[in-house]
């Protein structure tokens, strides 16, 4: 895990080709279908195309209201081998719409070779799908024909400091200690929240959830109200924000309040601004933190960061 964090910019120099390009027509409209690590680049596209109609799947068959005109569904899946979006990708043949796929092997490149679908192959590199954002999401932005979004992606493979990020990712590990982080931020940076929940989660291996203002000063601020019977509930959690000069000026002033309000209560808070000249970079350095946190949060605990073994226990029971 180590080795596949630090290596992440290099993922940028990948130059994704669609294969059965004759089959690839031009598109209005997206559905992406992933799962786990798989949907996290199209999560990070929808958020930097906010004016293209696209829909992001993250169950079986197809989401409601999905109509083949002008819509090209995508079928993302780092193994191949995902349940749910396998049969996303049989409920689309069936319904003979446009499909393409991203992956980088297994029945999903099976199934596309077979039925001579276009694909975009990703390298076959031992590292997990939540770690291959840079592969997946040149993939993905190769399929929406954005050659603009490409080429300011490539340029991450030279602007991306691991060494940097994983020094801040020790000093905020420090700070975390035994605690549950919580991540907070903008409806605007909701992908990026998620990231940093989930890579805890995955890599990390403890508990760790996220929220999103303004909603959570309506219902979870409320949670933090402690008495003196509650008061050791709220002291199990370190509330991160992560802040950006560039959100509403009414939700920054937001945070400010309720990292104050949670402060005076007693409750560990800690801002984390999102850094970068722009809005692609901002997104990969909080990223890439956010992975060197929670891969020292498993050292920290004895973890191996790298696997997912209660996950893989529960689809070997669901087998």
């Amino acid at each position: 895990m180590e080795e596949s964090i630090k290596g992440i910019a290099s993922q940028f120099n990948f130059n994704p080709e669609i294969e059965n390009s004759d089959k690839f027509g031009s598109y209005g409209k997206f559905v992406v279908s992933g799962m786990g690590g798989s949907h996290l680049a199209a999560d990070i596209l929808k958020n930097l195309l906010p004016e293209i109609p696209m829909t992001v799947h993250q169950d079986y068959g197809l989401p409601q209201g999905a109509l083949g005109t002008d819509t090209l569904f995508i079928a993302s899946s780092f193994s191949g081998n995902t349940e749910e979006t396998l049969d996303f990708a049989k409920c689309v043949l069936e319904e003979n719409w446009p499909l393409a796929i991203v992956t980088k092997g297994g029945e999903l490149l099976k199934l596309a070779e077979d039925n001579k679908l276009p694909f975009v192959l990703i390298p076959d590199v031992k590292i997990q799908p939540r770690i291959a954002l840079g592969y997946s999401i040149l993939a993905l932005a190769k399929l929406f024909k954005n050659a603009e979004l490409i080429r300011e992606f490539q340029t991450l493979s030279s602007r991306l400091n691991t060494v940097l990020l994983e020094e801040k990712g020790v000093e905020l590990q420090k700070e975390l200690g035994e605690r549950i982080p919580i991540i907070y931020s903008s409806e605007r940076n909701r992908v990026i929240a998620y990231n940093w929940k989930i890579k805890f989660n995955e890599t990390g291996k403890i508990p760790a959830f996220f929220n999103i203002f303004p909603e959570l000063n309506h219902n979870e601020l409320a949670g933090f109200d402690h008495n003196e019977k509650s008061a050791d509930l709220s002291q199990k959690f370190l509330i991160i924000a992560l802040t950006d000069s560039e959100d509403d000026k009414r939700i920054q002033k937001r945070m400010e309040v309720t990292l104050d309000v949670l402060s005076q209560k007693g409750i560990a808070v800690k801002k984390i601004n999102l850094e970068g000249e722009t809005r692609v970079l901002k997104i990969f350095n909080s990223l890439i933190f956010a992975d060197w946190t929670a891969f020292h949060t498993a050292k920290y605990y004895g973890h191996e960061p790298n696997d997912v073994p209660l996950v893989e226990e529960f689809k070997h029971r669901l087998s």
